[in-house]
């Protein structure tokens, strides 16, 4: 079966399409990579969008029309996913959509909102969509991700060692994918920060510290990375969700109250430090022998070298690229795996990654052109191999 999985991150400044020729044979997932295409969302959608997100203030009137213009721009990248990826052949989109706020109090979630409306995805492309993959699992009394972990489980089941997986998009997260006892929780920013303070600090001119050359200039300041360490979110035990729901500008600029005015390139020194620190502080207890990273934190040299410091050289850090599988698209093929299990009837949460009461089967479905004609549900998909 050719699926397309769909994906904007929590930098929300591009959509990510994947396709994959997936099948399900006496419990192995075969998955064959297709290849990945990339959109940027236009330069008024991403500003609309940024100025509806916290902590900023909306209106429904904006959610709705957000959610027809992210659905359409989803859409448009789906019908060429086909096209260029899939010759037109694909069978099911499978869209985790724009996450706009996760609502989390007191380390529990109580509520989840990822627009991006399905309907535009199925009638563009006339294919059945798998859709809202996240709000089952937190309706179950889990965390409602991190959701790749499944993928992980499969994917490293029987690899020698401790792997754990670090995804460094906006938000970090990381995986323990032992098939015993299974964890996974988001460990705090990643690019959350130094996106918010680049944009801030530049005026706008630029929306990334590319390949990190701005942290390399500058020098960590302590005092600040103190602060910033000190907040409680890293104390809480897992499974836990964070997003920019937490670490956006205000937060930033709350931290740097009272001291002396630092450079760009200092700030982002220390943010850089942050998230290599918080990784590692999170990766450290749990006897990792190597990190698989993927995500768009691997471009950044100075990030990883970072990581690679705080780790010591016992535990090295890699990308998912190594092991055959794109680091710049693993979220949007992780996607298109959970479609493919949602319509076959399968699950796809793992509950000791996210806290849910049990497995469940995730997602809405909207019909494609062609009605809708379920197959039989599967059997148990007991590990994933790449071709």
């Amino acid at each position: 079966m050719r699926v397309v999985g769909l994906i904007s991150g929590t930098s929300y400044d591009a959509i990510d399409a994947a396709a994959a020729e997936l099948t399900l044979h006496k419990g192995v997932l075969t998955m064959t990579p297709l290849g990945m295409v990339s959109a940027r969302y236009d330069d008024g959608l991403r500003a609309a969008l940024a100025g509806a997100l916290p902590p900023s203030r909306t209106t429904m009137a904006e959610v709705c029309r957000l959610d027809t213009l992210i659905g359409q721009a989803f859409a448009a990248l789906a019908v060429r996913a086909d096209c260029e990826l899939c010759a037109g052949q694909a069978e099911l989109i499978a869209s985790h959509g724009q996450t706009v706020y996760h609502w989390v109090a007191d380390g529990r979630a109580y509520g989840t909102l990822q627009i991006g409306q399905s309907a535009w995805i199925a009638e563009a492309t006339g294919r059945p969509v798998v859709s809202d993959f996240r709000p089952r699992d937190l309706a179950a009394g889990g965390q409602g991700a991190p959701l790749v972990s499944l993928l992980d489980l499969l994917w490293l089941r029987g690899w020698p060692g401790v792997p754990v997986t670090l995804n460094l998009g906006g938000i970090a997260n990381i995986t323990v994918p032992s098939p015993g006892s299974p964890l996974a929780f988001d460990t705090g920013p990643a690019n959350a920060l130094l996106d918010a303070a680049v944009q801030d600090l530049t005026d706008g001119r630029l929306a990334y510290d590319a390949e990190g050359a701005l942290a390399a200039a500058g020098e960590v300041h302590e005092p600040l990375l103190r602060r910033l360490l000190a907040d409680p979110y890293y104390s809480l035990p897992a499974p836990k969700t964070t997003g920019k729901e937490l670490f956006h500008l205000p937060y930033l600029r709350a931290a740097l109250e009272g001291f002396a005015a630092l450079s760009a390139a200092d700030v982002l020194a220390t943010l850089t430090r942050l998230t290599a620190r918080t990784v590692a502080d999170a990766v450290r207890p749990l006897g990792a022998t190597e990190v698989i990273a993927s995500g768009g934190g691997t471009r950044n040299p100075v990030l990883l070298a970072a990581l690679r410091d705080e780790l010591g050289g016992g535990v090295p850090v890699r990308s998912s690229d190594e092991l055959g599988l794109p680091s710049d698209a693993k979220e949007a093929y992780a996607f298109a795996v959970l479609g493919f299990l949602t319509w076959h009837g399968l699950p796809g949460n793992v509950p000791e990654c996210t806290g849910a009461a049990g497995p469940r089967v995730l997602g809405t479905i909207t019909p494609g052109r062609e009605g809708l004609r379920l197959p039989e549900p599967g059997g148990p998909v007991e590990r994933l191999v790449l071709r």
